[in-house]
Formats: C-alpha cells, sequence, structure tokens
C-alpha cells in the first residue's frame, strides 16, 4: 500500500504551476478601474484547476502504468508503474479529482451565471481522461501539448476572466495564450525526457514526433514568444514591459533544454518552468494592476 509521500509524489506538484498561473493571470485580466476581484470565484477556479491537474496526473500514471509504459521511466516515481498502489485505487483516485472538480465547477457557474462553461467544463474532464485513458488515448498520438494549451491555457485563464466579469478581454487572451505556451513547454521538456521509453510503447507524443532536437528547440521557442507576446499589450497597459524580465528565470532551463545530454538531467526543467510560469502570472499581473493604480 501506498504511503501518504508517494501519494503526494504521484500527484507531481511540480506540475500544479500549469494551473495557478493561468487562474491569477485570469482574475488580473478582469481588473478593471474598481480594482473588484470576487474571490470566492478566483479561488473556486483555482480548485477546479488544482482538482483537473491533480486528477490528470493520477489518470495518466494509471493507464500508463497498465500499459506498461512506466516500467523504466525516468524521473519522479509511478504509483502504478512501481507497484506502490494497486492500479484501481489510482484510476480511483484519478475519478475522485475529477468529481470534486465538477462539484466546485458547477458552484463556480452558479455564483458567476457563466452558464456557457458548464459544457466546456465537460469537456475538460473528458479530455483530462482520454489524454492516456481509453482504447485511443490522445496524447499517445501527440495531441497532448494540444490538450495542454487549450484547457490549461486558454481555457483556464479566459475562463477564470469570464467568471470574474462576464466577459473576455484581450488581456485574458494574451495572457492565456503566454501562459498556454509556458505550459505546453513544461509538458515538452517532460516528453523529451520520455522519448527513450515512450518511442517503444508506442507512445508518440509531440516530442517523439519532431524528434530529441526539434523538441528542445521547441521549448525554447514556446518559452521566448510567451515572454514577448505581452509587449502587444503595452498600448493599453504601459507596465506590460516588466514581463519580458521573466527571461532571466528562462536562461536556466533554455540551458539545460538545449546542452544537456543527460536525460536524467532533465528533470529540474519541470520544476523551473513551473517557476518561470508562477514569475510570468506575477508580473502580467503587476503590469495590469499598476495601470489603475499609478
Amino acid at each position: 500500500m501506498a504511503t501518504i509521500s508517494q501519494w503526494v509524489a504521484g500527484a507531481r506538484l511540480r506540475t500544479l504551476p500549469i494551473v495557478i498561473a493561468p487562474v491569477v493571470i485570469g482574475t488580473a485580466a478582469a481588473i478593471g478601474p474598481d480594482g473588484r476581484i470576487h474571490w470566492v470565484r478566483a479561488l473556486l477556479a483555482l480548485a477546479v484547476g488544482l482538482l483537473l491537474q491533480i486528477g490528470v496526473n493520477y489518470s495518466n500514471d494509471y493507464s500508463d502504468g497498465i500499459r506498461g509504459t512506466d516500467e523504466d521511466r525516468v524521473g519522479p516515481m509511478r504509483l502504478t508503474g512501481s507497484g506502490a498502489a494497486a492500479p484501481k485505487h489510482v484510476r480511483n483516485a484519478a475519478f475522485t479529482c475529477f468529481g470534486l472538480a465538477a462539484v466546485f465547477g458547477l458552484l463556480l457557474v452558479v455564483l458567476s451565471s457563466a452558464w456557457p462553461l458548464l459544457l466546456v467544463g465537460v469537456a475538460a474532464i473528458f479530455a483530462a481522461w482520454g489524454y492516456t485513458g481509453g482504447k485511443n488515448p490522445y496524447g499517445y498520438r501527440g495531441w497532448g501539448d494540444v490538450y495542454v494549451f487549450i484547457f490549461f491555457g486558454l481555457v483556464a485563464t479566459m475562463g477564470t476572466t469570464y467568471t470574474q466579469i462576464n466577459r473576455i478581454t484581450e488581456a485574458s487572451l494574451i495572457g492565456a495564450i503566454g501562459t498556454g505556451l509556458i505550459g505546453t513547454a513544461l509538458l515538452m521538456a517532460n516528453n523529451v525526457r520520455d522519448i527513450p521509453t515512450d518511442k517503444p510503447v508506442g507512445k508518440m507524443t509531440l516530442a517523439v514526433r519532431l524528434g530529441d532536437r526539434l523538441a528542445r528547440i521547441s521549448y525554447v521557442v514556446m518559452v521566448a514568444v510567451s515572454i514577448v507576446l505581452p509587449v502587444l499589450l503595452t498600448n493599453d497597459y504601459p507596465w506590460m514591459w516588466l514581463v519580458l524580465a521573466a527571461f532571466l528565470v528562462a536562461i536556466r532551463p533554455c540551458w539545460l533544454m538545449l546542452r544537456e545530454a543527460d536525460l536524467a538531467r532533465l528533470v529540474p526543467v519541470l520544476k523551473q518552468t513551473g517557476i518561470l510560469n508562477m514569475v510570468y502570472a506575477l508580473l502580467f499581473s503587476v503590469a495590469v494592476a499598476l495601470q489603475y493604480l499609478v
């Protein structure tokens, strides 16, 4: 039976910035001259995102484990693949997270009257399971990166803004694309590390399809574009130039992705990319807030 620490490790907490950052950006993008923020709605959006991400991590652990994909995995431990937990327990943990995400999501929709998001929420849950679960997981065909960009970039960010003010802003759209690219870069870093074990078992991630070198370059391109993109908002938000400071945080992971041949030494890139996403979200939010405070 898996210990609590092993369950926590299986939740892969280093991936959680992928959902925290878009909620922060989406909330900031909804700020107007009155500076009003619906904190309860923001916290509910955060809860939905965290539960979906943890659910995805457990779901991937279960599905990859029963397929044998994780038998020789480099990086964080896997509950199913290592035999620390029974597959059905890991699967049930994933379903529990998805169920709780649905409950919090429904409450958020009711409080914000954002009824169109009901269908989006249902789609997000089915997409989370279908990533590596079921008979034809799209994550095994290279579509996982698209899933991350759409649901943990566009949907998470703009959905948060919509639940705040019932409309989408230009800042929300640009922020969504930016944080979505960083989240996709994080997945790319993870999949580059796993190319040697994914390819033999038929898990054709985008990293496998691109090959090691191009996949590494794509990581750097996504990070660079995400950081430069907010400059488009400087006419309305002059302080958005601050986001360029995120390049200082991006130097180390980009260097590792381009230069480090030892795949095991790419593991820290996940944490570094998560930190980059949080710094990006903070700088973006500060730039929006300063527009109304200075």
